[in-house]
């Protein structure tokens, strides 16, 4: 494979072997969490062991930390293929890159002093967390939104987002996952505030979006595969453009069966 279509499947590649085990691992722990709760609270001696509690707040950390990371991977690779791989827009579009690249640092900083707010002093950290979990969403919102200029002297999207159904757009699915990760992040410390009714409140906030992102990362998981299936091998990529030419632009779009079809 070349370095075009390695760098496609990184994306998809990492999702499989690290987010989504991650994500069973913390939606697990969730639920014993909860069981362990809900058994002490009705007076009775949970056996699942008080250190699910810690192990899900941890991998939580991480999960959040991923989503977001491979979020970002996942808009970095056809920034890199359309501006760095293809020298003929690079011309046009070097300031452009270093300008998105600028973004993508900016991002990760944002994410980095999130994690660090938490430890600040109670009575600040809170603005500090939405601050940071503002930038955090702002920058990757900003860098899937970006454009470049083509050898036509149009501008074109950078990352694409399917908004002719976005219903179903793996862009907006994983944005909105992520951007539900980055709030979850950042009303973490509140759940395990010395206030009661505050935690409460705050924990069933949690449940309720993280709930909902579990629903998202469903839909990534069925989109994600569907474009892949969209996206032809470097080598093929003339041969399909050309038969989409050939077959989709003067008539509604047709595949020709192969031989082996037309045999009685």
């Amino acid at each position: 494979m070349s370095v075009e279509d390695i760098a496609t499947l990184l994306h998809p590649a990492i999702a499989v072997f690290f987010v989504f085990p991650l994500i069973g691992a913390v939606v697990y722990f969730a639920w014993q969490t909860r069981q362990r709760r809900l058994q002490l609270v009705a007076g009775d001696k949970s056996k699942i062991p008080p250190i699910v509690g810690p192990d899900h707040f941890k991998l939580g950390k991480w999960l959040s930390a991923s989503v977001v990371g491979i979020t970002l991977l996942g808009m970095a690779q056809p920034i890199y293929k359309k501006l760095v791989l293809d020298s003929g827009n690079w011309a046009a579009n070097s300031t452009r890159f270093y300008l998105i690249l600028g973004f993508f640092i900016a991002t990760i900083a944002a994410l980095v002093f999130l994690y660090r707010a938490a430890s600040l002093n109670p009575q600040t950290a809170w603005f500090w967390r939405a601050l940071f979990a503002m930038l955090t969403g702002l920058g990757m919102w900003i860098i899937g939104f970006q454009k470049f200029q083509a050898g036509d002297g149009n501008l074109y999207d950078l990352v694409f987002r399917r908004d002719f159904e976005w219903q179903v757009s793996h862009f907006y699915y994983g944005m909105i996952a992520a951007m539900l990760m980055i709030f979850s992040l950042a009303i973490a410390p509140d759940i395990y505030s010395r206030d009661k009714e505050k935690a409460l409140t705050w924990r069933r906030v949690h449940t309720a979006l993280n709930t909902i992102a579990l629903l998202f990362f469903v839909g990534q998981a069925l989109t994600g595969p569907r474009d892949l299936l969209e996206i032809p091998l470097s080598w093929q990529k003339s041969y399909v453009e050309q038969l989409y030419i050939q077959n989709c632009q003067t008539q509604p779009c047709q595949v020709q069966a192969s031989p082996a079809e037309e045999a009685p």
